[in-house]
């Protein structure tokens, strides 16, 4: 898919204040656009934060501007790689990237669309990408199948700077809610595991929309919208973005939802999160709200396994890849123990990865 033939997402910014509006719109197209929701100097300085984590964690050229988002690209690497989180969790550390999830303007806008009080979910995500690692890119899914809850819970997505179409901004297929179902998902490379086809679905038009995103526009979609992120395909810039969900208060939650992102991966627990900061405004913030806790639902991810396993045995070398990093991050759990029987019959152990990430 070029980018560059995508048509604009519609901008929504002259009905901000005709909450009628806002809720017929969003339920036509599936998402709403914002130019400068965020304030454009607050998501600047939160990008500096971040990216001099990063530098310090070695995912920045040394002695470039942290702000610039010059990658290294000898410590390219993704959501599920063992390491990934080294770096990661440290971001995940910084007051300034929870609190920006509380911001005014968008809890006002969410709560003007839903006519109720609202409230982030607890797990914040930073999204930060390589560039030259396009096969890596998150796939076409809906938020559902990862965060789950309710249907009609809203993702906020916002980069973190300028974010041109060649750095791989979001994509969304307009409309596509309105299947109002969960549709199938099957294993991929990328962020998440999962990907859905839409093409196999006759009530989904190919109504991709994207743009050239700037530092505090935001696009807001329920959980049933398919969307997927375009490939980074600068030659050496990192790509950030916060990527947020909400939901109402009172409504159910998963109970992922309340774990710091990746923790099942690396463990974090709030209490190291919250460690250095210099406020308690946005502690435990949901605890005293009575939120219905759901368990988690496996079977989207188990069935992906099931689906990695055999296409391991088949010889997809994607599948291979996607084994090796379960059976490195989490050799003892069951996952991980299949995965390495898997691989030992069909890989040499010091077989490299064979994915042309370039």
């Amino acid at each position: 898919m070029d980018s560059d033939r995508l048509p604009e997402l519609r901008v929504a910014n002259d009905i901000r204040d005709d909450a009628d509006e806002l809720r017929r719109r969003l339920d036509e197209d599936g998402y709403l656009f914002f130019r400068r929701l965020l304030d454009p100097d607050r998501l600047l300085d939160l990008r500096r934060e971040m990216l001099t984590v990063m530098q310090a964690g070695g995912w920045i050229v040394d002695g470039t501007d942290p702000v610039d988002g010059i990658a290294n690209l000898d410590a390219r690497c993704t959501e599920g790689d063992l390491g990934y989180t080294d770096v990661y969790h440290e971001v995940y550390k910084l007051q300034s990237f929870h609190e920006i999830a509380h911001c005014r303007a968008v809890m006002d806008l969410l709560e003007q669309i839903r006519d109720c009080r609202m409230m982030p979910q607890p797990q914040k995500v930073a999204r930060l990408w390589f560039p030259q690692f396009t096969d890596h890119t998150t796939p076409t899914h809906q938020d559902f199948v990862h965060f789950q809850g309710c249907h009609d819970n809203l993702t906020c997505w916002s980069p973190v700077g300028d974010c041109p179409r060649e750095l791989g901004g979001l994509a969304v297929l307009g409309g596509s809610h309105k299947v109002n179902r969960v549709l199938d998902h099957h294993f991929s490379l990328g962020a998440g595991s999962l990907h859905v086809d839409p093409a196999i679905h006759d009530e989904l038009n190919d109504n991709w929309l994207t743009t050239d995103y700037q530092a505090g526009d935001t696009l807001i979609f329920p959980f049933l919208t398919i969307h997927k992120a375009l490939p980074n395909l600068t030659t050496d810039r990192l790509r950030v973005s916060l990527d947020n969900r909400y939901q109402r208060i009172g409504d159910p939650i998963a109970e992922h939802m309340l774990l710091p992102h990746l923790s099942s991966m690396n463990p974090l627990s709030w209490e190291t999160v919250y460690r250095d900061w210099d406020s308690q405004e946005f502690q435990y913030y949901w605890k005293p709200f009575d939120n219905p806790v759901l368990p988690k639902i496996n079977a989207y991810m188990d069935q992906a396994f099931g689906e990695a396993v055999d296409l391991a045995r088949a010889g997809d070398q994607r599948a291979q890849l996607h084994l090796r990093r379960i059976a490195a991050r989490d050799p003892v759990s069951d996952q991980g123990q299949a995965a390495s029987s898997v691989l030992a019959t069909v890989t040499h152990p010091d077989t490299t990865d064979a994915v042309d990430t370039h």
